[in-house]
């Protein structure tokens, strides 16, 4: 007996030796904290015999990672199933009189009993919850037979209508944060969880540093405290890192809809905004809202929906304060077997004239006077204040319960106004309406599929014969070639090579006009050039996509303005019959009126998407800069304010005129690469260009040299997240000329690759932008060539950008580049050149284009000799001699606030 006294005197000395002390307090709830980090609240009040203990873990659905959608709401109910020395713990519950139970939400676990003030019951209680904190069993044997318990749960969810709308409300608002996902999980999820991720998840967050424990009502704290220090002081504060969520949903940028149709219920109508997060300065304000427009019967929306209108039978709001971004929700429930169409609008109607119609010093009043009447009364009930406190501290800490209430007391009504002004808003609102249906239609609910046992049927083709190896050297392909000119002035060039599956690449170029009968006419060449694969004269449109089909022929169309270019596939036994209808859709187009204005309307909405786009304004007012030739040119780019007029004021006539007097072989230029049979696509083609001629012969549009002035302009482009600057330099220069394969390389080093200078820098080392670009538009026939640069970025790093392609151009004027930088470059082309002409669209084009410039393959391989014998010096003279920043022009296009 001496010595359990001694024993006992010796804890009671060290307990007063080292008292746990209160970290702070506020009206009288007072905070401490264990060394391993639990904190406590004690908020005493004897007026009431009885007390509350609620035990918050923050953690909740918004926690829970991808195929864990659930796992914070089965492990509430499995920390009831119990630890190694707490077997039945709802057993002993019931023993002892208690009212308990467990709740999961986005950013909280919460657990909490009410029981006759009893310090027992206390003790056992508090002891049980540091028990349950790290020894649960968390066990499969209780998992599985809990299963039955958490579906049916789910499934009384699933029959309530509200339930429903609510979720598929949230759903549709957040788009990434995971508060657009409901706690009690996808039912994949829940039926299929890993219980070793389950424990994971447990030992992850139900530590003493995660959890708060709240004790309200009557009971002695000292003694209370005491109890807790022996219950939870001995739980070892955890080493873990808890990982740090930062996921937000960008800002809504339009009205967002849903409809959830069910059988049974009522039609209604439920409108949700992004609001700010509990502990914003703002929230006060939404919380005031609710009263202010859903309060019944003296808020706006029970006055003119449900006594007014008579639309409604009943209305409700509700705000959720989240420790992140949340949500303001009104709600409207019609009178059964009503459309809520129409009530959806009178509710969207009322909520978002709160600008026109600003909300009066009565309704404020009246709606800070009932918040703040039903906080008084819920302070009192110290059950309830067990359970506000857990809200407040998932929402960040236990001290916004009092500090929302500072900011309902104190807010002005301009601060509200301005708040559901900023936040009552069409972009920033989500309709979910509810449709009861009587038999709804319902698509086959998805399933998974076992793909190994769908490939055990599975008979392969026989493999494809093995194809000959093609040498890529340039003269090696020129001696492949067949070239042709026909009397029309049609020129042909056609390489069969040996291809997977016999594949032809077709490609053809129209060139037509003069400067003259082409000025003002570049809106009719372009409805033509989108009406000529819509059918021919024996075709209409859908028989001609039939026949496309039966050829096998996938057909692009791009039109510039001088020329129309045709490119396609097809195979082997189609190339010949697929080459004839190319040439019919230009010769022979239909040309229907109904599509002719179907294509119009295609144009003019292209081109209303692009006047709003950063990398469309920027090119685009890049060339008005650059402009050299008269108003209607076709060598011009017009602006975008010009190309909309010019559409509407086309008329079919035109194009059909357009057509008889532009189209015709004189400049038709057919290559063909692939697995062809030269002599039967000959044939088929030939009686489709000898007679064909233009009533107007073509004459090519030259480019001459013109001196145009260094410029800097910028375009706003509000609402734009993403921002594009372009940059244009003149230079004196043709293809073939003694400085082309330098400044190539100069390009190359400087701007092409993502191992340049411009990309390394500005992407790779600044983490700019995602991607730059470099590259020179080489004019084959006059000296007149351009080097364009640019690159995309976010708007706020303009000044950066711009910087540092300033920079780069100066230290590449000044300095050249690197013996090293030259040799990568040289390897680098040499080794694209041969790719290129590895691919077989390539080869087409090149070959087109070579017929067009009356060229062969020899001209490919002198290039590449060129770029091997390129020296350092050539390279950096030319660099020095062109590359001339201050005669630079440069646009900028973006939201550059």
């Amino acid at each position: 007996m001496k010595t359990w006294m001694l024993g006992l005197a010796l804890i009671v000395g060290a307990a007063h030796a080292a008292p746990l002390k209160p970290v702070r307090a506020v009206e009288g709830i007072t905070e401490y904290r264990l060394p391993n980090g639990l904190q406590v609240l004690l908020a005493p009040d004897a007026s009431k015999p009885s007390t509350t203990v609620n035990m918050t873990y923050r953690v909740g659905s918004k926690h829970e990672n991808y195929g864990e959608t659930g796992m914070a709401h089965l492990l509430e109910h499995l920390i009831f199933k119990g630890t190694p020395t707490h077997r039945y713990v709802m057993a002993e519950f019931a023993k002892r009189g208690f009212d308990f139970n467990g709740t999961t939400w986005t950013d909280r676990t919460n657990y909490f009993a009410s029981f006759a003030a009893n310090p027992e019951n206390l003790k056992w209680y508090l002891g049980w919850q540091a028990d349950a904190m790290v020894n649960s069993f968390i066990a499969r044997r209780d998992l599985d037979t809990e299963m039955t318990v958490v579906r049916n749960e789910m499934e009384m969810g699933e029959n309530s209508p509200g339930t429903i709308v609510f979720e598929r409300l949230l759903g549709v608002m957040y788009q990434w944060h995971n508060y657009g996902k409901s706690p009690i999980g996808a039912r994949t999820d829940v039926e299929q969880v890993d219980i070793q991720r389950l424990q994971a998840f447990y030992r992850q967050y139900y530590q003493p540093d995660n959890a708060t424990l709240i004790v309200t009502g009557k009971f002695e704290p000292a003694q209370t405290l005491a109890w807790i220090e022996a219950s939870f002081g001995k739980l070892k504060k955890p080493v873990r890192q808890l990982p740090k969520l930062y996921t937000l949903d960008p800002v809504q940028d339009g009205e967002r809809e849903v409809v959830v149709r069910r059988k049974g219920g009522t039609p209604s109508a439920t409108a949700g905004y992004h609001v700010p997060p509990a502990a914003h300065p703002d929230y006060a304000a939404v919380e005031l809202l609710t009263g202010v427009l859903g309060e019944a019967p003296t808020g706006r929306l029970h006055q003119r929906l449900v006594e007014q209108q008579r639309v409604a039978a009943s209305v409700s709001a509700f705000s959720t304060a989240f420790a992140e971004p949340g949500v303001l929700l009104f709600g409207a429930d019609a009178q059964p077997g009503a459309d809520p169409q129409p009530l959806s609008k009178a509710l969207v109607q009322v909520l978002e004239s709160v600008a026109s119609e600003p909300i009066n010093e009565q309704e404020l009043e009246r709606a800070r006077t009932r918040w703040l009447n039903r906080w008084d009364k819920l302070f009192g009930d110290p059950q309830q204040v067990g359970n506000a406190l857990s809200e407040a501290i998932a929402a960040g800490d236990w001290r916004l319960f009092f500090l929302v209430r500072d900011r309902v007391k104190q807010i002005p009504l301009a601060e509200v106004q301005r708040v559901a002004t900023e936040r009552l808003l069409p972009a920033n609102r989500s309709l979910a309406l509810y449709v009861p249906t009587e038999q709804p239609q319902r698509p086959p609910k998805p399933e998974t599929v076992n793909v190994a046992a769908q490939l055990d049927t599975f008979k392969p083709a026989a493999a494809a014969a093995a194809v000959a190896a093609f040498d890529t050297a340039p003269l090696a392909i020129e001696a492949k070639v067949q070239r042709l000119q026909l009397p029309s002035g049609a020129r042909l060039a056609l390489l069969p090579k040996p291809t997977r599956g016999g594949l032809v690449q077709g490609r053809l170029q129209l060139r037509f006009g003069d400067a003259d009968s082409l000025r003002g006419q570049r809106s009719v060449s372009d409805l033509l050039a989108a009406l000529l694969d819509e059918g021919t004269r024996s075709l209409d449109r859908a028989a001609l996509r039939d026949r496309m089909d039966a050829l096998k022929m996938e057909l692009q169309v791009g039109a510039g303005g001088d020329s129309v270019i045709l490119a396609w596939s097809t195979t082997r036994e189609h190339a010949a019959a697929a080459a004839q209808l190319a040439l019919q859709m230009l010769r022979e187009p239909r040309l229907d009126a109904a599509v002719f204005e179907e294509q119009r309307n295609v144009a003019l909405a292209g081109l209303d998407a692009a006047k709003s786009e950063p990398e469309q304004l920027a090119p685009n007012l890049l060339e008005q800069l650059r402009r050299q030739f008269p108003a209607g040119d076709a060598r011009n780019t017009r602006p975008f304010d010009e190309v909309g007029p010019a559409l509407k004021a086309v008329t079919l006539e035109q194009v059909r005129d357009f057509h008889r007097r532009h189209y015709g072989a004189d400049q038709l230029r057919l290559a063909l690469v692939g697995d062809v049979d030269a002599a039967a696509v000959q044939a088929a083609v030939t009686p489709l260009l000898n007679d064909w001629r233009a009533e107007l012969p073509p004459q090519r549009l030259t480019r001459p040299w013109a001196e145009l002035p260094a410029a800097e302009k910028t375009i706003a482009t509000p609402d734009k997240q993403n921002a594009m600057g372009v940059v244009a330099l003149s230079l004196p220069v043709k293809e073939g000329d003694a400085e082309f394969v330098p400044l190539m390389l100069a390009n190359y080093i400087l701007a092409e690759n993502t191992d340049s200078r411009l990309w390394s820098r500005i992407r790779e080392r600044e983490g700019l932008s995602y991607g730059t670009f470099g590259h020179i538009d080489w004019n084959a026939h006059e000296p007149h060539s351009v080097w364009e640069f640019g690159a995309i970025f976010a708007p706020q790093n303009r000044p950066r950008v711009e910087k540092a392609l300033r920079e780069e151009f100066e230290r590449a004027a000044k300095d050249g580049f690197s013996a090293q930088e030259l040799a990568n470059a040289k390897r680098a082309l040499l080794a694209a050149r041969a790719l290129a002409r590895a691919q077989d669209g390539g080869l087409a084009s090149a070959l087109q284009s070579q017929a067009d410039l009356g060229r062969t393959m020899q001209r490919s391989a002198e290039v590449d000799a060129a770029l091997q014998a390129a020296t350092l010096e050539q390279v950096n003279a030319a660099t020095r001699k062109y590359l001339k920043p201050a005669a630079m022009q440069f646009v900028w296009a973006g939201d550059f606030k």
